[in-house]
């Protein structure tokens, strides 16, 4: 069992979404509605809705929405568990123990010990390093030229030359062979079973933004190979969805987090004072960093390493973040490979003067480009000015896009008139890419709600949310319309909740939420409540009408499929009919 439901209840009454949602998202009054740019995927328009009345939010973008619950489960990657808590505390209600399904203890226990364990692991490798075993990585971080203290707040240890060192000791602790793999912590080979994931190598936990070690990355001592490991996905560490120092710049008083491509220029930084310094774990930069680094309002610096590698990754940064929404700069390092080199060559005040000299973005992108062609060449030139006006496309605001294109055009000697009739061709031949993007999109809805299924589907969540907003009409349809005409499950389920609730006043759209423990239904249920049909008004009462008899003939069809199979179909399909003639003789409801 979950909380009591009444319990649920109160504490969600008691958080207004409005409030909740505020201090992460940039809300402004449009209507009885608020809206904003959607928290979970990049837009420049505004798609994301929040309903004071109803206590929803909803994406007509990505289909994100829920409750107050939904909202933190899916922003802070918190539980339902996690979510109440918090919202319970700060409408000062006191909880009581929540009684748990087996199911649910299960999968709370198999966290918490994975949780566990890699805290366990990480204090082991802390020792190792600080004992007399741990000589090689005391050399490694000593040239390094690491402090103590760095060290420390790091946490940085050390995995011995042994191939079950680790495993032997978490036995000891009273961990299975199981949870160790489930960790990443050991592989099991036939020959030699279960042995170290981790063997002669410097050690850096893995932390979350709240600090938990979720996994660890490695720097082998000496030749082998390879050089650097990271832990491999688990249940709670997914390298993409994840920041190395996240936890630690994230209270940075700093204006902006500086983006590096390893831990040692992470950890060089913060040595250094530069504590608003994070990295990727091991692998590109990706968009679900992008969108967490977006959460807490700070600029993007790149201090990505200089050389070729290190140019193209910075990039395919730049592109990502601007696809968050985000106007990345990057930090120029030469003649010095990386932060690290830099630092310890010209030290904290220079590289301070190059964060401040930092180039936009975008103007890096155009210097990079500008490499690649001769421009002393017409055709070479007229090339690189077409790629160019290609580029500005990106940019679907005019006053931004003019503003580019006149700095570009001071910079390379390019007429502006000429580079804005580029720019206005290439986006009339191919279009500006959040067109692009609208057009696909449409596509593909368009094509999901094809077909007789997905039509009926349609229909049932329209009616649904008419209802929720216009409940007066219910009343009109009570005699033709019931929960078993709601053929898809979910909304079979909702119409459950909702039906009732309509016929005593006690319907509240938001409760319906917490009827489903998967985010993914959460979301689904939410849709049911902002499905709009643009009709005008003097249509309405004919499409409403059209709406009933289309659910009713849906719900015919589908009785009528069981005959023969479940007994008492033909007396609903009898039934049914009758009711569905009388809709169609009737002019309005």
């Amino acid at each position: 069992m979950f909380y009591p439901e009444e319990l649920i209840e109160e504490v969600r009454v008691r958080n207004d979404i409005v409030d909740i949602i505020s201090p992460y998202v940039s809300l402004k009054k449009s209507g009885s509605r608020y809206t904003g740019l959607c928290p979970f995927h990049n837009e420049k328009t505004p798609s994301f809705s929040v309903s004071q009345r109803d206590q929803l939010y909803y994406c007509f973008g990505c289909h994100a929405g829920g409750n107050v619950y939904t909202f933190l489960q899916k922003y802070e990657n918190m539980t339902f568990p996690e979510a109440i808590r918090v919202l319970a505390d700060r409408a000062g209600i006191t909880l009581p123990e929540m009684e748990m399904t087996e199911e649910m203890k299960q999968k709370r226990n198999r966290r918490q010990r994975l949780f566990e364990i890699n805290n366990v692991a990480a204090k082991y490798f802390y020792y190792q390093l600080r004992s007399e075993r741990g000589e090689l990585g005391k050399h490694y971080f000593e040239e390094r030229k690491l402090s103590a203290e760095t060290q420390k707040k790091f946490g940085l240890g050390y995995s011995l030359q042994y191939s079950d060192d680790l495993i032997r000791y978490l036995r000891k602790e009273g961990y299975t062979d199981d949870v160790i793999r489930d960790a990443g912590l050991g592989i099991f080979e036939e020959r030699e079973g279960m042995r170290d994931k981790f063997i002669n190598r410097v050690m850096f936990p893995i932390q979350d933004q709240n600090g938990k070690v979720i996994g660890f990355g490695g720097r082998v001592m000496g030749e082998g190979e390879p050089k650097y490991l990271n832990s491999p996905e688990t249940e709670i560490f997914e390298k993409r969805k994840n920041l190395y120092g996240l936890h630690l710049a994230r209270s940075s008083r700093a204006k902006q987090f500086i983006l590096c491509e390893g831990y040692m220029d992470v950890i060089s930084m913060h040595q250094a004072g530069f504590t608003q310094a994070v990295a990727s774990l091991g692998t590109a930069f990706t968009p679900e960093q992008a969108m967490l680094l977006k959460r807490f309002g700070k600029d993007i610096y790149l201090a990505y390493d200089s050389d070729g590698a290190g140019t193209n990754a910075a990039l395919k940064a730049v592109a990502i973040l601007r696809e968050a929404g985000i106007s990345a700069r990057v930090i120029d390092m030469r003649p010095y490979k990386d932060p690290d080199e830099f630092i310890k060559n010209l030290g904290q005040e220079e590289y301070q003067k190059r964060i401040d000299e930092a180039e936009n973005g975008f103007l890096f992108e155009i210097r990079i480009l500008r490499k690649g062609y001769q421009t002393d060449d017409p055709a070479e030139k007229t090339k690189f000015e077409t790629e160019v006006a290609r580029k500005l496309c990106v940019f679907t605001d005019e006053l931004e896009r003019g503003n580019y294109l006149n700095t570009v055009a001071e910079q390379y000697g390019i007429p502006k008139d000429s580079l804005k009739k580029k720019v206005i061709s290439e986006a009339s031949i191919g279009g500006l890419k959040d067109d692009r993007e609208r057009f696909v999109k449409r596509e593909r809805d368009r094509q999901r709600e094809s077909g007789a299924q997905e039509n009926a589907k349609y229909a049932q969540r329209l009616l649904l949310t008419w209802l929720s907003e216009e409940p007066e009409r219910y009343s009109r349809i009570r005699d033709y319309i019931g929960v078993n005409d709601f053929t898809d499950p979910l909304y079979r389920r909702i119409a459950e909740r909702m039906l009732p609730g309509l016929e005593d006043g006690s319907f509240q759209a938001a409760a319906i939420i917490d009827l489903f423990e998967e985010l993914e239904d959460q979301q689904a249920a939410s849709r049911v409540f902002h499905t709009r049909l643009d009709v005008a008004d003097d249509e309405k009462e004919k499409a409403f009408r059209d709406i009933v008899i289309r659910i009713k003939q849906d719900s015919v069809a589908h009785d009528s499929a069981d005959l023969g199979v479940d007994i008492g179909a033909l007396d609903r399909v009898l039934a049914a009919k009758k009711v569905l003639e009388k809709l169609q003789r009737m002019e309005r409801l």
